[in-house]
């Protein structure tokens, strides 16, 4: 199963010069904790993986980039991938595998996808990198919560799970 793992604004937006625009621990904790889950195996695009902090302990990450030549650090749960094709070869259909991003590895996974765990935080956000449009009517939500608001965490956020209808 391919699940999608993203925070958006209510204007769609998911980044801003290749980081988040907004400042919410409680979603970083939404992030590791499903993440961390079934297959522990994250998919990503260059930018987003360089955009971490650091290798995420505990978890795989396989990267997706058309540029033949790119070289992570070297590191045990690091993996590059070059075609879509290459990723989908590698996963077993019954672990749940996680896509982190960015909006072009969303655009290329959303056929293959079958769940979504979006983090909607009701603010819109100036960015760059916006989450794609998508048929809403495909998709049949399974939960919804919403997210604490507090001296930490300052915007009005929802988790929301949804699932591709059969």
């Amino acid at each position: 199963m391919i699940s999608f793992v993203v925070a958006i604004g209510k204007n769609n937006v998911m980044g801003k010069s290749n980081r988040l625009p907004w400042h919410l621990p409680a979603d970083v904790k939404f992030f590791k904790e499903t993440t961390s889950s079934a297959s522990k195996i994250m998919i990503m695009g260059r930018r987003t993986f360089e955009s971490l902090p650091r290798v995420l302990p505990g978890r795989k990450h396989f990267i997706l980039t058309t540029n033949k030549a790119y070289k992570p650090p070297a590191h045990e749960d690091v993996f590059v991938f070059h075609t879509v094709e290459e990723i989908l070869k590698q996963l077993d259909p019954d672990q749940e595998y996680f896509v982190i991003g960015g909006a072009e590895i969303f655009k290329l996974f959303f056929p293959h996808a079958d769940r979504l765990y979006i983090t909607e935080i009701h603010e819109s956000f100036g960015g760059d990198t916006f989450f794609p449009e998508y048929d809403k009517s495909e998709w049949e939500l399974v939960s919804c919560r919403e997210g604490v608001v507090d001296e930490k965490n300052k915007y009005r956020h929802t988790y929301y799970v949804y699932d591709r209808k059969k």
